[in-house]
């Protein structure tokens, strides 16, 4: 990967950010996704925010040897904190855990009130907890999707500012988990990421079962049969 040519997941993210953005990458790494969105003339400026040095200079040296410095700012600070009111339309934080991605959301939303009109999610994990989010911050799932790299699974998330809630009319424990949009589609990186989630559930169910009996352990049985099921109905069931 480099500014030329990105990994398909942060093509995935690439692809999501509208024409002529001002966005701001949180936790931008080699700043890879700024440098590949300027050099194609897509956006108009771009904030690469990282919070550890190391990255942080990393980001420095390589928006430097592109010569992008009058379009991308690269800053150092915490979340959502590298930006300034009114200074970005789109938020873009992709490679990290759904619970920090959510968290970052959380502690920065005075920044997302005004001119941010899209948030561009990548979670590695738990992007369960980055709708639970949304939904109860007045933020709309409009699409997502779910992909297969170098042997692991990828989630993309994309929202716009308004009322999700009808997206989980129908079931939102299921929505919640799956994604509304993804469980619909049901693609091979869907399935296929699923039926090893409930692998992994029946492998810890079954020590749960040959564990001490406790109301910890009773609790967390019924919890992974619960989620067991949900598994099996989406899967199989073509309406969901």
């Amino acid at each position: 990967m480099n500014t030329d040519k990105l990994s398909k997941r942060l093509e995935t993210v690439a692809k999501y950010i509208p024409k002529n953005a001002r966005f701001a990458d949180i936790g931008s790494d080699h700043a890879y996704l700024p440098c590949y969105m300027v050099k194609r003339n897509d956006v108009r400026f771009v904030i690469a925010g990282e919070v550890v040095d190391g990255p942080y200079q990393s980001a420095v040296k390589q928006v430097k040897q592109e010569g992008l410095s009058s379009k991308i700012s690269v800053r150092k600070g915490n979340g959502l904190e590298v930006i300034e009111p009114n200074e970005v339309d789109c938020v873009t934080i992709a490679g990290m855990g759904g619970t920090l991605i959510a968290t970052i959301l959380e502690n920065g939303k005075n920044k997302l009130k005004d001119s941010v009109q899209r948030l561009i999610l990548q979670p590695n994990v738990s992007a369960s907890s980055i709708r639970d989010w949304l939904l109860k911050n007045d933020w709309i799932l409009i699409d997502e999707e779910i992909l297969e790299e170098d042997g692991k699974i990828y989630e993309v998330l994309v929202a716009e500012k308004g009322d999700s809630r009808p997206l989980y009319e129908l079931n939102k424990e299921k929505a919640l988990l799956f994604g509304p949009f993804l469980m619909k589609e049901k693609n091979a990186a869907f399935v296929k990421k699923w039926t090893h989630e409930k692998i992994n559930w029946q492998r810890i169910l079954s020590n749960l079962k040959s564990a001490p009996e406790s109301e910890e352990n009773t609790q967390k049985s019924k919890e992974l049969e619960r989620k067991i099921k949900l598994v099996d109905e989406v899967i199989t069931n073509e309406d969901n």
